[in-house]
Order: structure tokens, then C-alpha cells, then sequence
């Protein structure tokens, strides 16, 4: 009986590591976006953050969840 509770943390912590390692992910990717700009001169470092959360925004608000939908699929 004890290898059930055992089988069910073992997959809990295999999801959480993998919701994590999506989670931090983005951040990487929205650093490179960021990074990019402001290296070749083209926005200030605010300027580049406040516009990528801006557009951040808007994309959830227009695309909602259904790029998550279809990566799921």
C-alpha cells in the first residue's frame, strides 16, 4: 500500500518540475526579447520593458489560451 502514495508524489513533483521549468522558461524568453532591443540601441531599458509588458497584455487578451490549446494537442 505504500507504494501508491509513494507512485502519486513522485508524478505530483515530475508535474511541478515541469510547470516550473515552463514557468522560468518564459522568463528567458522575454529577457532575450528585452535584451535584443536594448542592446542594439533601439529602446531604453525601460522603454523595452514597459513595452513588452504592454504587449504581453494585449496578446492574452486577444489570443486568450488557444496557442496553449494547440501546443497541448
Amino acid at each position: 500500500m505504500d507504494a501508491v502514495p509513494v507512485a502519486f508524489w513522485v508524478v505530483a513533483m515530475l508535474v511541478a518540475l515541469a510547470i516550473a521549468f515552463d514557468f522560468m522558461n518564459g522568463f528567458h524568453d522575454a529577457a532575450n526579447a528585452i535584451a535584443t532591443v536594448v542592446s542594439t540601441g533601439v529602446l531604453r531599458p525601460l522603454n523595452a520593458v514597459i513595452f513588452a509588458a504592454f504587449f504581453n497584455v494585449i496578446a492574452i487578451l486577444v489570443f486568450e489560451l488557444h496557442v496553449a490549446a494547440t501546443v497541448g494537442r
